[in-house]
């Protein structure tokens, strides 16, 4: 019952955060996030060519949390859909075992012209410090996201 609480005040923070920023996108990541195999996933415009991308994520013994600043945002030269970024940022897992890290991302994603989806993959390796030192290559995944504007 804790952990619904939890849910339901991170997912309304996370709403009233989209409504009251510059953009955004909302909707699911598939693929190993943070220990878990599916999360919540949220794209926060900072600028033009700047964003945050967060991921809240279910499962694993815990609750995992990614916060990630791409700084590199582009769109890729002569295809206007498609966009790399770039980007770094906290990881944290709240359970058993508790861990911090800092994770970092690279990926690409195509922006749909008629209907408002974007659909991304993505490569995220973990440098994980806290409770034990280890790094993890593994976190590639799926991003399926619906463009509130």
């Amino acid at each position: 019952m804790k952990s619904f609480k939890v849910f339901a005040l991170v997912f309304a923070l996370a709403i009233f955060a989209c409504l009251e920023t510059q953009a955004q996108e909302i909707g699911l990541r598939f693929g190993n996030v943070n220990g878990n195999n599916v999360a919540l996933d949220g794209v926060f415009a900072l600028g033009e060519f700047s964003r945050v991308h967060g991921d809240l994520s279910f499962g694993g013994g815990g609750v995992g949390i990614d916060l990630l600043w791409n700084p590199i945002y582009r769109p890729i030269p002569d295809i206007e859909e498609v966009n790399y970024y770039l980007g770094f940022g906290p990881s944290l897992f709240l359970g058993d075992p508790f861990r911090f890290g800092v994770a970092g991302e690279i990926g690409a994603e195509y922006a749909f012209e008629d209907v408002p989806i974007v659909v991304g993959l993505d490569w995220r390796p973990y440098f994980i410090l806290v409770e034990t030192t280890k790094v993890d290559f593994g976190g590639f995944g799926l991003n399926v996201r619906w463009r509130l504007n």
